[in-house]
């Protein structure tokens, strides 16, 4: 019998495991055994590119856009991304259906030699893709040497292992859905090192007509939709991508949504954030609309001081 979901997805260790969890659960949603609900696997640009950073060819859309072709031409159903490599506009025909309930937002310190970023000795090698956490780093610590870290999880938690980096810096997120949080020495303050917009969040992604299904509303977790709606309208004012460095993160408590959202110039000499609140019962469309408000502010704030990396 053909499989009634076909569920796309990269072909690492962590997006496997992540749309596993999905599979397993889009199955219980839909009573359906695992043989009716299969992993397509799609080695995307951005996993074939792994000696540059995402800026110098094309962005974190290099994440997603093989899969979302695949969901365009019908030969997949549900495309499973972690949140913050999907670019702020959707290409016509597709939608996000449904976000899960987030993982640990934060960044996670990893290092063979010392406790704590703040235990870093003065020149220390600090291995990042990342513009965002290598701006942030610099804001903290100016002396730091950052270095280019690309390759998977596995090979990045080696690389600092053996010592070719004094620390590296990774999402908390992944290293949990990996069962590898042991290799964490510390996890990063989430003020200090704001996380990227949608970290720890998956995206479950559909075609525009295929959002009434009943894994939908199973697997949407509205506070974390609520959450995500926020930081992603930030994303779009600030024009977050791998080119600039953007973090926007939204707590919620005692039935309010807050919002932190912040630009910085890529030496971490500068730093332009913004924080807003608004009722939970505001819903999607107010909570987007906060980040949109606030990371206008802040773009104003910045003016033309950010310039990306070339």
């Amino acid at each position: 019998m053909a499989p009634l979901i076909r569920i796309g997805t990269r072909r690492s260790a962590l997006a496997l495991a992540q749309s596993g969890m999905m599979q397993r659960a889009i199955a219980a949603a839909m009573d359906l055994p695992l043989t009716e609900v299969v992993l397509v696997e799609i080695v995307t640009t951005g996993d074939r590119i792994q000696d540059r950073r995402l800026m110098e060819v094309g962005g974190k859309a290099l994440f997603t856009k093989e899969i979302e072709e695949a969901l365009l031409d019908g030969r997949i159903d549900i495309a499973v991304h972690s949140m913050k490599d999907v670019p702020a506009e959707q290409p016509p025909g597709l939608a996000l259906a449904a976000i899960p309930e987030r993982e640990d937002a934060r960044d996670a310190f990893i290092s063979r030699d010392f406790a704590g970023f703040d235990a870093l000795p003065h020149g220390a090698r600090l291995g990042t893709a990342s513009l965002r956490r290598q701006a942030q780093a610099l804001a903290l610590r100016p002396d730091l040497r950052i270095e280019m870290l690309r390759g998977n999880i596995d090979t990045r938690l080696r690389r600092a292992a053996e010592g070719e980096f004094d620390a590296i810096l990774l999402a908390a997120a992944g290293l949990n859905r990996l069962d590898r949080s042991d290799a964490v020495r510390d996890y990063l303050s989430a003020d200090a090192f704001l996380p990227a917009p949608g970290q720890g969040a998956l995206a479950l992604q559909t075609r525009e007509g295929d959002t009434d299904h009943a894994w939908v509303a199973a697997m949407n977790h509205a506070p974390t939709a609520l959450a995500i709606a926020a930081e992603r309208g930030a994303m779009v004012a600030l024009e977050g991508s791998c080119r600039t460095a953007v973090g926007a993160h939204a707590i919620i408590a005692d039935d309010h949504l807050t919002l932190t959202t912040e630009m910085l110039a890529p030496d971490g000499t500068a730093r332009w954030r913004r924080a807003g609140t608004l009722a939970v019962v505001e819903g999607i469309e107010a909570a987007r609309a906060l980040g949109e408000q606030l990371g206008h502010q802040v773009h104003l704030a910045a003016g033309d001081q950010t310039v990306p990396v070339p």
